[in-house]
């Protein structure tokens, strides 16, 4: 059977090696589109993945960044809360981001992942319409890692979270304020039960 050949968007026939059909593939469509004639502008920054000395891998820009540009959306599958403290119960880390009233999660999976905490940090997040965004609170050089604080909640009593970002203001932390409250209360009324007891 003689193969067939394949005509690219442009109109010019593919080269007959490009183009073999194995009895595997000939169920499959390719949908060739041509190459832009212009390079399309950066709209965000290039970013890398390295070692981190806040913890273990963080995210670099190699990019300059400009004060209140968008990096990156954290993005990934949502989840129930509950589904997700159920899914996660026995991991240490996880990598889950609550959106809109607490009730929902995403599961992230991809570079937002690799952003550390910091208690100085040079990024925030803007939920907006239900997308989480990175977005610079202050010009980021080339070669700075990308951090933002965590403001971790909804704890068990037993997680510590620790922070280790080597800020000069750092608060030991990565709990938001309010959660160091929550939890201040939950470690008296519990004090106060043992020692009735």
């Amino acid at each position: 059977m003689p193969n067939p050949l394949f005509i690219a968007p442009h109109g010019n026939p593919l080269p007959q090696q490009l183009v073999r059909i194995t009895a595997l593939h000939r169920r499959a469509l390719a949908i060739l589109h041509p190459m832009p004639r212009t390079a399309k502008p950066l709209t965000s920054p290039r970013l890398l993945i390295q070692s981190s000395a806040i913890h273990a891998a963080g995210c670099i820009t190699l990019d300059p960044i400009r004060r209140g540009q968008r990096i990156l959306e954290y993005d990934g599958p949502r989840l129930s809360k509950n589904l997700a403290d159920i899914r996660y119960a026995e991991r240490m880390v996880t990598y889950l981001f609550g959106v809109g009233q607490g009730n929902e999660v995403i599961d992230g999976f991809g570079t937002g992942m690799f952003l550390n905490h910091s208690c100085d940090p040079n990024c925030e997040t803007e939920d907006l319409r239900g997308h989480v965004y990175v977005i610079a609170t202050r010009n980021i050089a080339a070669g700075e890692e990308l951090v933002y604080e965590y403001n971790l909640y909804d704890s068990d009593l037993e997680d510590t979270c620790d922070c280790y970002c080597s800020a000069p203001q750092c608060r030991g932390t990565m709990f938001s304020d309010l959660e160091v409250k929550r939890r201040a209360r939950a470690f008296a009324r519990q004090g106060a039960a043992k020692k009735k007891a």
